[in-house]
């Protein structure tokens, strides 16, 4: 009976691709979630203050979780400059209103498909283990944990790449 409701509800849940409609939901979203495990730092300023110039000119992507045409969940494809990695899963938040819809997952699989159709090999991604939920999520994803990579964010004790090749 619980996985009818969950399929009724993800109907009304679209993941539509960053549009500039959705800057201050991008920044609100995650602002709420960052404020409320930890402090913002310089780096999420950067990446939520300037969204088009951050992530969007450098060739990452935004998507935005509509859950009946209000945005509730975002995440990000950033491209890095790294050797190692070509892309960072980065700056995902759903709003606590729409949890349990299973919005991150298809968030974070939109993501993960926008990195293979722009034929990355891998995706990197930070998080810290007291977002157990989150950190579940990155774990069913495929995500696997690795150490040894500085980090502009003090927040982070966890580093995650999901092999795509």
């Amino acid at each position: 009976m619980q996985k009818q409701s969950q399929l009724h509800e993800n109907k009304d849940v679209r993941i539509v691709e960053y549009q500039p409609q959705y800057r201050s939901a991008f920044r609100t979203l995650n602002e709420e979630w960052i404020s409320a495990y930890f402090e913002m730092e310089n780096s999420d300023f950067r990446a939520l203050d300037n969204p088009e110039e951050y992530i969007l000119n450098k060739g990452g992507k935004i998507f935005v979780a509509l859950y009946n045409n209000e945005p509730v969940g975002v995440c990000a494809l950033i491209r890095m400059d790294d050797p190692e990695y070509d892309f960072e899963m980065a700056k995902m938040a759903v709003s606590p209103k729409a949890q349990g819809k299973h919005i991150g997952l298809m968030l974070g699989r939109a993501v993960i498909d926008a990195a293979r159709e722009a034929g990355a090999s891998n995706i990197y991604l930070e998080t810290n283990t007291v977002l157990k939920p989150a950190t579940n999520l990155y774990y069913k994803l495929g995500f696997k944990a690795i150490q040894g990579r500085p980090s502009p964010y003090k927040r982070t004790n966890l580093q995650m790449v999901l092999d795509l090749s």
